[in-house]
């Protein structure tokens, strides 16, 4: 039995050490925000945030979590009360497909709990990591911005004004 603190909760899920932390989510947890995309960790649709920094859950043991807080795109809001990054990535349309969203807004939050002031080479450098096969990065790096914004912050030097 591994122990997992997801979302706040506490769950105790029955599995063997090396499931990558994503099965465990989407089979046992029921929480289907992340998904699987490449199971190499070069797309980022699996990105969660173990203790607030964004990892590809398809690359970590769930055994490796250990005492630290996994928070999935289902424990920073709800369609009635989305989270600020859900809301601003809602706003610019940053979604087309939104296979990728999940993944997205989970390292967006990353980057934002780190800090609410990035630089634009930091933003951009923060999301790379995250593949949008639709091709709606500029609406997502606006989303980001935006939710900077609203956090009371905003991107040092911005490639684009947050309107």
């Amino acid at each position: 039995m591994i122990d997992l603190t997801v979302n706040g909760a506490t769950a105790r899920v029955d599995v063997d050490p090396a499931t990558p932390l994503l099965y465990v989510l989407r089979d046992d947890l029921r929480l289907h925000a992340a998904k699987f995309g490449c199971g190499l960790g070069q797309c980022g649709a699996c990105t969660v945030l173990v203790d607030d920094r964004p990892v590809f859950a398809c690359l970590l043991p769930v055994g490796a979590v250990g005492a630290r807080t996994v928070t999935t795109v289902e424990g920073l809001g709800s369609a009635a009360a989305p989270g600020d990054v859900q809301r601003a990535f809602l706003h610019e349309q940053a979604a087309q497909c939104g296979y990728c969203i999940p993944g997205m807004i989970a390292r967006a939050e990353g980057l934002l709990r780190k800090t609410v002031t990035p630089t634009e080479t930091e933003l951009r450098s923060a999301m790379a990591p995250s593949l949008c096969r639709c091709g709606t990065h500029m609406r997502i790096l606006r989303a980001v911005r935006r939710a900077a914004v609203m956090r009371g912050g905003g991107v040092v030097e911005p490639a684009e004004p947050v309107t």
